[in-house]
């Protein structure tokens, strides 16, 4: 039986992004006695300015903040004594999500389990609503002429969605489990002022209004259902005070859209030739044809439609024209297909009234870093250095990033796919870089036995990913610093186990177990043919993060067995501070990028136990045991590093570096199961 839900100390996520800004502004204006505490973390697609309508006002607080700390959230429920949830924060762009799903698990998955558990631990919550998509349903048939309804079986096709559909299950999993009252709502396309041109319509106006052609992921017969914004912040307003706990409402209109066909009507509003002007591009790896909803039960609260499509594409056209430069430089955002979840951080415009709150980190970070000695050492610090990282939600990526900071050099993350050349030279010219890095790639997910079986996307981003970005940097005249691997090669007769005879720069790869390994002998053979081009063959990574999951050492020491082979690698404590001072010299060629000498699983356990965990233990197993746990190969060899040590002397052996850089910073700290 449905009740009337009147809620005092309102949270809603999300709040500086499009529609929860709407949701906020409406309940800010229309409910004085409510107060309304936002939260936003100011991702790339968030902008205080969407907020501006509530600033003055006496009942909205602005907090800045991640929903995936705890502390955070749990400190906000408390001294604000919330009894309402409105959870809109997720990263939401289809496109994006097939590049960087990790970050959609992270962000909607792990951000509202953290949620969740802080309802469940403070107890004071009366209504959390939970604020997902039709996307979940997965596609519509295109015959179909009932849509689907709220008990309908999920079935969500790509990354995102998914996402979003885990999401749900946790919420209701704690509403069925701890009794939270819990509300889900599932919308069609929302358009309408605010919006991050990634999306469909404002990308088509802001292209219509530069005289670009509108480009169309695959045949544009694809079908869509659009809401105006306003009408769904109202459809916000209905759920939240007459919806009944437990339920899923459709947030849904029938009137739909082919894509082609709200391009040729914003090509009709400016006047433009719709034929000229659309232009169809590579489809999405999946694209569903249809969504289609009942919303016969949010009608039932009391809520309409109210805003026709003509009227409602007029506002926003005359929205994004008035304010054109609303969002800044989103030329990132108007490329076929972007990546905008590379940018760092949103527009923001702190006000009088809002707060930073410094969210505990749920990654843990602990590496530290030692910047080498520069040649000129007396020398002012080079300013007029700028980089251009790819791979930011990668291990190194993240880590160079934070290298920079801490040397004062000025960087920013592309936001190009790097088998888009388009893209590519979008970020050039945005960006302007002294030198460009490459830690993007595939290593496999968890581990190279993922390329295995997913051969074409590993060559993509392998090889003609990273040959687009060398090719584009030497048209540019730009050194690119391209982080390889050394596992292309393993013992052999010349280059036997535990001789100290280690392979050279100039050394054809012998290794061909790995699909993984394959690609980078492959794409280091035709990067020789580039001159402006720095490979670095980076060898079993190691950095004094010990709850990193990419960390060799972590790895290890979760194994219930490990082999026992003495290998070449990496600290990157100490050498990835190398890689820049590598680019400042502008270095060029193929160097292979580890510490001198080798060491064993076993040296390297032994080091653990007597620096981390005196009680460990571990058991060893042959190579002919581990193959019949893992589908490829791995490589084992020893790397002359010879040619490194010469342009840096002060480079620690592996061992030793192994003690200074890791264990000696963590002694005693027992890491995270």
């Amino acid at each position: 039986m449905a009740t009337t839900h009147t809620p005092k100390n309102i949270l809603i996520t999300g709040a500086a992004g499009f529609i929860a800004s709407h949701v906020a502004n409406r309940l800010v204006r229309n409910y004085p006695g409510y107060k309304i505490v936002v939260l936003d973390k100011l991702d790339y697609c968030s902008n205080l300015k969407n907020l501006l309508p509530s600033k003055p006002s006496p009942n909205f607080k602005f907090v800045k903040g991640d929903i995936g700390s705890a502390d955070l959230v749990n400190y906000l429920l408390i001294t604000e004594s919330i009894d309402t949830i409105m959870h809109f924060a997720a990263q939401t762009h289809v496109d994006n999500s097939f590049g960087n799903s990790f970050e959609f698990t992270k962000n909607n998955i792990y951000g509202t389990h953290v949620l969740l558990e802080a309802c469940k631990v403070t107890g004071q919550i009366r209504r959390f609503i939970h604020v997902s998509t039709d996307e979940v349903y997965g596609e519509t048939d295109e015959d179909a002429v009932v849509g689907n309804h709220e008990a309908s079986q999920l079935l969500p096709t790509n990354p995102y969605s998914a996402t979003k559909a885990g999401a749900e299950m946790l919420v209701m999993a704690y509403g069925r489990s701890y009794g939270l009252p819990v509300i889900t709502t599932r919308g069609n396309n929302v358009y309408g002022p605010n919006q991050f041109p990634e999306k469909l319509i404002p990308k088509f106006i802001l292209l219509a209004m530069r005289g670009q052609s509108l480009p169309i992921h695959g045949d544009g017969s694809n079908v869509r259902s659009y809401l105006y914004c306003e009408d769904v912040a109202e459809a916000f307003e209905v759920i939240l005070h007459k919806g009944e706990v437990g339920h899923v409402y459709n947030i849904g209109t029938k009137k739909e859209r082919r894509v082609i066909d709200v391009a040729q009507d914003i090509c009709k509003l400016f006047k433009m030739d719709s034929e000229a002007s659309i232009k169809f591009v590579e489809n999405r790896p999946f694209n569903d044809q249809r969504y289609f909803l009942d919303d016969e039960k949010l009608k039932i609260l009391g809520w309409s439609e109210r805003t026709t499509w003509e009227e409602g594409l007029k506002k926003t056209i005359e929205w994004y024209t008035k304010n054109p430069d609303w969002w800044g430089d989103v030329s990132g955002a108007l490329l076929p297909h972007p990546r905008m979840l590379m940018m760092p951080g949103g527009v923001e415009r702190h006000f009088e009234g809002s707060e930073e709150v410094a969210p505990t980190a749920f990654v843990s970070s602990n590496t530290k870093m030692v910047v080498p000695t520069s040649r000129n050492p007396g020398s002012p610090r080079q300013s007029s250095l700028k980089f251009l990282i790819y791979g930011r939600t990668g291990w190194i990526g993240g880590l160079l990033g934070q290298l920079c900071d801490k040397q004062g050099i000025a960087y920013a993350y592309g936001k190009g796919r790097l088998e888009d050349r388009a893209s590519l030279l979008a970020d050039i010219q945005n960006i302007k870089p002294t030198h460009v890095f490459n830690a993007a790639g595939v290593t496999g997910r968890p581990n190279v036995d993922w390329c295995e079986s997913h051969k074409t996307e590993t060559i993509r981003a392998n090889v003609a990913g990273t040959l687009t970005l060398a090719d584009v940097c030497r048209e540019h005249g730009l050194l690119m610093m391209n982080f390889a691997t050394g596992c292309i090669f393993e013992y052999n007769a010349q280059h036997p186990e535990g001789s100290g005879i280690g392979f050279k720069e100039e050394d054809k790869p012998n290794f061909i177990g790995s699909f993984y390994s394959k690609t980078k002998a492959m794409v280091e053979e035709l990067l020789k043919e580039y001159d402006n081009v720095c490979t670095l063959r980076v060898r079993m990574p190691i950095s004094s993060d010990l709850n990193n999951p990419r960390n060799f050492i972590t790895k290890i020491s979760r194994y219930n067995k490990v082999v026992n082979i003495p290998n070449s690698m990496t600290i990157l404590d100490e050498l990835l501070p190398i890689s820049i001072e590598m680019a400042k010299r502008n270095l060029r060629g193929i160097w292979n990028f580890t510490n001198p000498g080798v060491v064993s699983h076993n040296e390297i356990l032994e080091m653990y136990k007597k620096y981390i965990d005196p009680e460990f233990k571990w058991a060893n197993f042959t190579l002919e045991e581990q193959a019949k746990v893992i589908v490829a190969p791995r490589s084992n060899n020893e790397m002359d590093a010879s040619k490194l040590k010469k342009e840096f002397p002060e480079l620690l052996g592996i061992k030793e570096s192994l003690i200074k850089y890791v264990f000696e910073p963590n002694k005693n700290k027992k890491t995270s199961a």
